[in-house]
């Protein structure tokens, strides 16, 4: 897993935000990798707990059209 900045992930987070307020289409770039996530996905926030760390996670999910 590779970490970014604070301020990086904000704007991340921003465009996501504003993307799914909009009903846009969302575009992000991971691992040199573009993904384009579609006005349909699902959205879902989830909570892990493993001894003493703790996790949050933002999932999208949605499936590929053919």
């Amino acid at each position: 897993m590779e970490f970014i900045k604070h301020a990086d992930f904000a704007a991340k987070l921003r465009r996501l935000a504003d993307a799914v307020e909009n009903g846009t289409r969302f575009d992000i770039q991971i691992a040199g990798e573009r993904i384009y996530v579609p006005v349909r996905a699902k959205y879902s926030i989830e909570h892990e707990r493993e001894g003493d760390e703790e996790e949050i996670e933002f999932q999208i999910k949605w499936r590929n059209e053919n």
